[in-house]
């Protein structure tokens, strides 16, 4: 089970920016799971405007977009 889940959106720069700051941190990309919010009704109510969202599985905690590298880096942490 991935530690994170990535709520993003097909063509979202926003997305593409956050999963670039993803990149910069030790979190490997096996413990992301990246779903578009467009999957499901539900998920896109919760999301669509606010993507992208980090969410820790583990705590249920989120991170929303904007987020810096250092906001991101020690959610993760």
């Amino acid at each position: 089970m991935a530690k994170f889940i990535l709520y993003s959106g097909q063509q979202c720069c926003l997305c593409d920016d956050a999963q670039a700051l993803l990149a910069q941190t030790n979190v490997e990309s096996s413990q992301i799971k990246k779903i578009d919010v467009k999957s499901d009704p539900h998920i896109y109510h919760l999301y669509g405007a606010r993507i992208p969202v980090l969410v820790d599985t583990t705590t249920q905690q989120e991170l929303a977009w904007p987020f810096e590298l250092s906001q991101l880096t020690e959610f993760v942490s």
